[in-house]
């Protein structure tokens, strides 16, 4: 089963943090994806840039395109893992491994209905 991981935190908290602080954050998050990956459990990860770069579509017809996400909540969505895990509890596990090396973020885990994985998708820079 597909699971997707999905990452909160408080947005200010990690955009205050130095280039330093957040390349050491990023650097056990890597460590702790090693080998959730050479065991093929490991699938695709993105860190999502800020909110504020966000936009949203929504209402009848071709819809309106609104600036950002309007969820009233202290944390956002800023990335997630998409996992196989045999079960559940076997997700649960590694997101505590995750949260393990960033203790303030909060971690969604949920099962995954649909996944169409896209051919030529591209890294992004920075």
């Amino acid at each position: 089963m597909l699971y997707a991981i999905l990452a909160y935190h408080v947005e200010d908290e990690i955009l205050s943090w130095t280039p330093e602080q957040d390349a050491a954050v990023v650097a056990k998050v890597i460590e702790v994806q090693a080998p959730l990956r050479a065991s093929g459990q490991f699938g695709p990860a993105a860190r999502l840039d800020e909110t504020r770069k966000a936009r949203t579509l929504r209402g009848p017809g071709a819809g309106m395109v609104l600036d950002g996400p309007f969820a009233e909540t202290k944390e956002q969505l800023l990335g997630f893992h998409l996992m196989e895990c045999s079960t559940e509890e076997e997700a649960i596990a590694a997101a505590r491994k995750l949260r393990a090396v960033n203790p303030t973020a909060v971690y969604e885990i949920r099962p995954v209905r649909l996944y169409v994985p896209a051919d030529g998708f591209g890294a992004t820079s920075g």
